[in-house]
């Protein structure tokens, strides 16, 4: 059976406690909180420490993968085997940190891997208890990681391509920061010339919940129009939230574009053709 890539907070109360389950809380600048409340038995995952690679800003963004020896030794602290059921969470944005996690485990072949709809305030508000206790992952061994097998971008091809009918950019961060009118993050404001703008949270409901599958369908389907999955580059500020978004289509049916890691923060600072405002 093919597991859908979101569980709603209802169903965790059904997970069968005899599988090899661990679950990961995902949310981002949020370990204080993590110390006082999290769901029982989640182990932390830090977004900077153990889902990136962090070095020059100017290549690869400022969440470049790990390697897949780095993504192993990760793995293998949370105590995760090929045959661990994940359940992986964060507090903000209806997810964008946990679907990354999602996606790095999507990439190497995962099997059970799964989002909490609503994140941390749904579960807690479906009854999922919550505790402040040190939780102790089970020790294994190593996870075997190969390589990353899902498809990605990089800022040669987006260069190459962004202005052509046959490809389209997708940016998924806000539409202020897409029109250039604010930057929060990185030095500059504006998108790459030729990507359109279907920011990731439109893809929830006014309760930070994703939309229904078939909505999602339809969504992208009309945004995509003819242009073919495998043309299709998807990226955000530094390669986290577009994971929001290859989520959002992997449970809509569709098949998962390529991401673009490095995304407007490396491009922004390699003096690349930029749109600064629209």
């Amino acid at each position: 059976m093919i597991l859908s890539p979101i569980i709603k907070p209802e169903e965790l109360a059904w997970l069968n406690q005899d599988e090899e389950i661990v679950i990961i809380d995902a949310s981002a600048g949020s370990k204080a909180r993590y110390d006082s409340q999290h769901l029982v038995g989640a182990l932390f995952a830090d977004v900077n420490e153990d889902l990136a690679n962090i070095s020059d800003f100017a290549i690869g963004g400022r969440h470049p993968l790990p390697t897949a020896e780095q993504f192993s030794a990760v793995l293998q602290k949370f105590g995760i085997t090929k045959n661990t059921y994940v359940i992986v969470y964060d507090d903000k944005n209806g997810g964008n940190a946990a679907a990354r996690l999602w996606w790095m485990l999507k990439a190497i072949g995962h099997q059970k891997i799964r989002v909490i709809d609503g994140g941390f305030q749904a579960a807690v508000k479906a009854g999922f208890p919550t505790t402040s206790k040190i939780e102790t992952p089970k020790s294994v061994e190593k996870y075997d990681v190969q390589d990353w097998n899902l498809p990605l971008s990089n800022i040669h091809e987006v260069e190459k391509i962004a202005k052509t009918d046959d490809y389209l950019v997708v940016d998924v961060r806000d539409a202020n920061r897409y029109a250039g009118l604010t930057e929060p993050i990185d030095l500059i404001a504006g998108h790459i010339p030729g990507a359109i703008n279907i920011p990731f949270t439109e893809n929830l409901d006014a309760e930070g919940r994703f939309l229904p599958s078939e909505i999602l369908k339809e969504k992208y389907t009309s945004a995509l129009g003819k242009i073919k999955p495998e043309n299709v580059i998807v990226h955000c500020g530094s390669g986290i939230t577009a994971c929001h978004t290859l989520l959002a289509m992997d449970y809509a049916g569709l098949e998962i574009p390529k991401l673009y890691v490095g995304s407007w923060s490396e491009w922004s600072r390699n003096e690349k053709e930029m749109v600064l405002k629209n």
